[in-house]
């Protein structure tokens, strides 16, 4: 190895939760993994900070959730939803067979750092900051590596596997070629912050009106806000004024109202352009792509962070063994896929109905909106909540870390570089 030239066993680009619970479970089940994270740290506002059921049911397989809750987070046991004057439960997390029966909201930055803090005690785990994926290395068609572009300059990074959890602008994925299918959206969604008070309502929730879907999640101290709008109209919204969009917002939160003020300019609300897509095939010789990299999932359900943790705990699985002992194969590979393709044309298949069915309507200010009858049912008969509970906090195909991987927890006294 020379002094710009790398070389482990698994090389994971994307320091996301995929990236992260990969790289944190291959080091824990004594696999030599580097995490590459392109910026300086994980603060990034609005970004996916829904941990869910089946998440907090791997951390206690771990061994984590008592330690790993201390951090601070709130508690969302039902999602609830305004359609005009009508108010309902849409989904009931409180009797799901796991050991949380709701979804914790914790900002990414934490769950992110307390992966990298746990997964730092291993020797075999390594994460490097400020580190991006620019291209492939390739040799006869098997892709060997990666070159990276470091705040120390450039390096090549040598591994048996690459893996993209770079997300739904992957460039590894890009580089790969890799064939990807586009299911679309009508949608695009802008996110900001507005403070919370005691007085407020204390639901997690969104509001269905002509024209108009608004999200209010609480975070204790602040509400974090989702405005939802027909796709590509952002450029228009921000042409009529900050001030007409203020007013539009505490339309849909009038005891915020007085608060609108806090959104001084554009600079505080920010764009999530919606899509929705899958790659045809999630991986090469030497490459496998989990997570957003492998599909981009809609905001509906906020489930895209928990089909990625499962992706990562199923490659996890079936990786760990064959790279710790130098024999992997493609088919290895191909196993990934197949296991979680499935849950992800389920999930996506339904996202994609919803959003023709339920958001596309909503937004057309042309006519007015009913809710469905599946809507109007959960309403009446609280049983019906808990299907989409279990949809949202379970998903289709739950995974658990095997008993190989939890048995596998020496610690290492002196960690390498780490961060």
């Amino acid at each position: 190895m020379t002094d710009n030239t790398l070389s482990v066993r698994c090389c994971v680009a994307g320091g996301g939760p995929a990236g992260m619970m990969l790289g944190f479970l291959l080091a824990r089940a004594g696999v030599d993994v580097l995490v590459l994270e392109k910026h300086a740290d994980f603060l990034r506002d609005f970004r996916g900070d829904t941990i869910h059921p089946s998440t907090l049911e791997v951390m206690h397989e771990l061994g984590l959730l008592n330690e790993f809750l201390k951090l601070p987070h709130q508690e969302v046991r039902e999602l609830n939803g305004q359609v005009g004057e009508m108010r309902l439960t849409l989904a009931d997390f409180s009797r799901l067979p796991t050991r949380c029966g709701f979804i914790a909201m914790m900002p990414q930055w934490d769950f992110l750092n307390f992966l990298a803090a746990r997964a730092a005690r291993y020797s075999s785990f390594r994460l490097l900051m400020e580190a991006e994926v620019i291209s492939l290395i390739e040799e006869s068609g098997r892709v060997v590596g990666v070159q990276v572009r470091t705040r120390d300059g450039p390096i090549a990074v040598r591994a048996d596997l690459v893996v993209a959890a770079d997300g739904r602008h992957s460039i590894v994925r890009e580089k790969a070629g890799l064939q990807v299918k586009e299911f679309g959206a009508p949608m695009d969604v802008l996110w900001f912050r507005l403070s919370r008070r005691p007085e407020d309502p204390s639901q997690t929730m969104g509001r269905f009106d002509v024209g108009r879907i608004f999200i209010t999640i609480n975070r204790g101290d602040y509400w974090q806000c989702g405005f939802v709008i027909p796709k590509d109209q952002f450029e228009e919204i921000r042409k009529r004024g900050i001030e007409s969009f203020r007013e539009r917002v505490a339309q849909l939160a009038p005891y915020a109202r007085d608060r609108t003020q806090e959104l001084r300019d554009w600079e505080q609300v920010k764009l999530l352009t919606v899509r929705v897509d899958r790659l045809s095939r999630w991986y090469r010789s030497g490459l496998l792509c989990i997570g957003d990299a492998a599909h981009a999932m809609s905001p509906v359900g906020g489930v895209g962070i928990n089909l990625a943790i499962q992706d990562a705990v199923a490659a996890a699985n079936i990786l760990a063994g064959p790279l710790r002992e130098g024999a992997l194969t493609i088919d290895h590979l191909h196993r990934i896929q197949k296991r979680r393709e499935l849950p992800t044309r389920v999930t996506q298949w339904l996202q994609v109905a919803i959003q023709r069915r339920i958001i596309a309507r909503v937004l057309d200010e042309t006519r007015p909106f009913e809710p469905p009858l599946l809507i109007r049912l959960a309403a009446r008969f609280p049983l019906l909540r808990r299907i989409p509970g279990w949809l949202i906090g379970i998903g289709i195909r739950p995974e658990h870390v095997s008993a190989s991987i939890i048995a596998s927890s020496t610690v290492n006294e002196n960690p390498g570089w780490g961060r």
